[in-house]
């Protein structure tokens, strides 16, 4: 599995909303482009997707932006990374399947069912809150010093 820019940026940005959830404002692409460093033409096809998967909501206006459709508790990076990553539990033709379909059928229940279940079970295992609670411990670590 491998996650694109543009799944990563993603993570970021719902992160970075999550942090403002309890504002109760909404962010705008501008604000989050800035502080993260992201292309702001690319948030705006990151959120176009996150809107479409129903996570964000937007709201128009000079005081628009947008905000995370429910608590940072209850969104995970799997629902954030499939509405983003079209590829994120592909199915492709079995490479056998003609020739020797018992070998097809041995891999996809040894290998890429268990990875598949393995990836969403990790995904789902996280939440928003979790990464925001992460963020913190770095900061705090981050800030201690030692003396010797």
């Amino acid at each position: 599995m491998k996650i694109s820019a543009k799944g990563r940026y993603g993570l970021a940005a719902m992160t970075y909303l999550a942090r403002n959830y309890a504002s109760g404002s909404p962010v705008t692409i501008v604000s989050i482009s800035e502080k993260l460093g992201i292309s702001k033409i690319y948030l705006e096809q990151v959120f176009s997707l996150l809107k479409r998967a129903r996570l964000v909501n937007s709201i128009k206006g000079s005081q628009g932006g947008y905000q995370l459709s429910r608590a940072p508790r209850e969104i995970t990076p799997y629902d954030i990374l499939s509405s983003i990553e079209l590829s994120l539990m592909e199915e492709t033709a079995p490479a056998a399947q003609e020739k020797m379909p018992e070998l097809d059928r041995a891999l996809a229940a040894c290998v890429f069912t268990p990875l598949d279940e393995a990836i969403r079970k990790t995904l789902s295992s996280v939440s928003l809150d979790d990464i925001l609670t992460a963020i913190d411990k770095e900061k705090s670590t981050e800030s201690l010093m030692y003396f010797i």
